[in-house]
């Protein structure tokens, strides 16, 4: 009996010393709470995201694979303002980052190219501002990037046109400057998806004089 008090009395000893150990080894429901921090929510759509529970998995607008990590983030117009940090880098599984119409503002975190599974990022209908990351470039599996309707401003990367898997590509209504790229698939994308900026055709691809200052 003696034995049993103690060894209780042991668990309890290491329960106070690493209550929370479970939930602070999970980084993409860290990821996750440290983005709800940094937004305004008026109408409560993140009151789900609890970050007391051990994962984001039962998270409202999260969805989550059998291994419970995160694969999906759909906030699309869900009218929550602020700005987007380099924690999403973090949610190293994310499939789909739906983020479109809001008041989202600030720069483009480059560490969303670590994001290596990605297939669609949305970012359209927002405020957002500063370049597009050349850190896109590395996101191999990407079909469907959506940036139009910003505010962003400087050329578009060369290193997007690695991109072979990528399908749709919008950056229409920003501030872009330079040419446009006709290398990889580029070539196949419509106008349309790359008006109302500062861009000039392809002909003038190589113009390097052009481009100063952009």
């Amino acid at each position: 009996m003696v034995h049993f008090k103690f060894s209780l009395s042991v668990l309890f000893l290491l329960f106070l010393q690493f209550p929370l150990q479970t939930i602070s080894t999970n980084s993409e429901g860290n990821a996750l709470h440290a983005l709800r921090n940094r937004l305004s929510d008026p109408y409560n759509v993140l009151q789900s995201w609890d970050p007391t529970l051990v994962n984001p998995c039962t998270w409202f607008h999260v969805t989550c694979d059998s291994n419970n990590h995160v694969i999906r983030l759909d906030l699309g117009n869900s009218n929550v303002s602020g700005t987007l940090g380099s924690e999403l880098g973090q949610l190293h599984h994310l499939q789909y980052l739906e983020l479109y119409e809001n008041d989202l503002r600030g720069k483009v975190p480059k560490e969303l190219g670590k994001l290596k599974a990605l297939i669609s990022m949305d970012l359209y209908g927002n405020k957002l501002e500063g370049k597009i990351p050349k850190s896109f470039g590395k996101l191999k599996s990407l079909k469907f990037l959506r940036l139009n309707n910003n505010k962003l401003i400087g050329s578009i990367p060369r290193e997007l046109t690695g991109l072979t898997n990528l399908q749709i590509f919008d950056v229409s209504n920003n501030d872009l400057c330079g040419t446009i790229p006709v290398d990889g698939n580029f070539g196949s994308f419509p106008i349309k998806s790359f008006e109302n900026n500062r861009l000039s055709g392809p002909e003038l691809k190589g113009l390097v004089s052009y481009d100063f200052g952009c």
